[in-house]
Parts: C-alpha cells; structure tokens; sequence
C-alpha cells in the first residue's frame, strides 16, 4: 500500500513490530515519509509514534490500522492465556491505542478517515482460530461505536480485506495460501478504493474490491 499511496502524492507514515521491514520501507520511501518500529499494544509508543508523524507528515487524513496476529491453530482450551492476550492487546488494544491518538489530530482538522482492519473472521467464524475470531468481531463493534462518537466531518469503516497470501494466512492455510491473491496485487485495486472513502461511509462495515 505505502508504494500506491506514494504513488498518488500522498505523505505516508507507517509502524510495524519489525525492524527490518522498516528498515526497507525508509530506504526506498525516504522523507517526506517516516517509518517507526512501534508495538501498537502500548501505548506510549502508540502516542510517540502519533506526535512524530504529525510532526514529519502533518494531521493524517487516512488512518489505517492494520496490526493483527493469529493464534496457531488450536481449540480455545489448549491456547495459552499468555498468547491469547498478546493477541487482544495488539489486535483490539493495538487499534483502540492508535484510535486514541489520531483522532484528536483529526478533530482539530475538521476531517479524516479511520479504516480498522477487520476480517472474514470477524462477521463469521472457524474451529481453531477462536482468539482471532474475538478480536475481528471486537474491532467491528468497536469501529461501529466509534462511528457514533466522532465529531462531524469524521469517519471510521470495518474494513475486511479477504484473503491475501501473507505470511499469516499460511499459518491457517498452509500451501492453499498460493491460490489468493498477494499483498502487492490486492493492493492496486485497495489503495483506489480507499482513497475514495469519505465521511458519508461513517460507521459501515466494508470489504475491499
């Protein structure tokens, strides 16, 4: 997304957990963009990521919040209480904590869109992904309470994205993965689609093209 987005004129500042993605991402996308190593599930470093990117791109007029992990595929009973709050507090936390930040800046501006990444998984549900199930259908609801606390001008849209090959997808899937479409591919028809939203889709629950 941050090539299609570049591509478009836009500023884009991004986190993830990874140093070595943010790495690549810096170097082949420098200044006017920024790229910080951040874990969403603190909030501290939600705020210090949210001030610097005020500070290099200026108020966001798009956030998305895309942070997830997926618990290995078990029942409920044999996860580990450690690993299923790990994932609730990236997953559901990660996503209230950035909310938390943004949305101050935005208000100031009078505008701006809050994508929160949801998914299949969070309007249905499957045996053995029951955590990631509770955290999706928790960021829908989550996003359609938000929606009727935002200040006029505002907007926050349940994004489910469908099924893309990435590395977390082959955890559940295994080698069926291959079938779907990759990141880069899904995001030339997602990056137009999401530059489109607009204050008049405040509150819906959405799946991209």
């Amino acid at each position: 997304m941050v090539g299609g987005f570049a591509k478009a004129g836009h500023k884009v500042a991004g986190c993830a957990r990874r140093a070595g993605h943010i790495e690549s991402l810096a170097k082949e996308y420098p200044a006017p963009h920024m790229f910080s190593q951040v874990d969403v599930s603190s909030d501290a470093e939600a705020l210090g990521f949210c001030k610097a990117a005020f500070e290099a791109t200026g108020p966001p007029d798009l956030l998305i919040n895309n942070a997830a992990v997926i618990n290995p595929s078990a029942p409920l009973w044999e996860i580990p209480a450690a690993d299923f709050d790990r994932l609730m507090a990236i997953n559901v936390s990660g996503t209230a904590n950035m909310i938390r930040h943004a949305v101050p800046l935005m208000a100031k501006e009078g505008r701006g869109i809050i994508v929160n990444l949801s998914s299949g998984w969070g309007r249905s549900t499957s045996p053995e992904v029951a955590p990631y199930c509770a955290s999706k259908w928790a960021v829908e609801g989550l996003t359609r309470a938000l929606a009727q606390e935002l200040p006029k001008g505002l907007a926050a849209i349940a994004l489910n994205p469908g099924i893309i090959d990435t590395d977390m997808l082959r955890t559940c899937f295994g080698e069926e993965s291959a079938h779907y479409r990759g990141p880069v591919e899904w995001a030339e028809k997602a990056v137009p689609f999401l530059l489109s939203l607009t204050a008049g889709n405040n509150g819906e629950s959405l799946t991209a093209p």
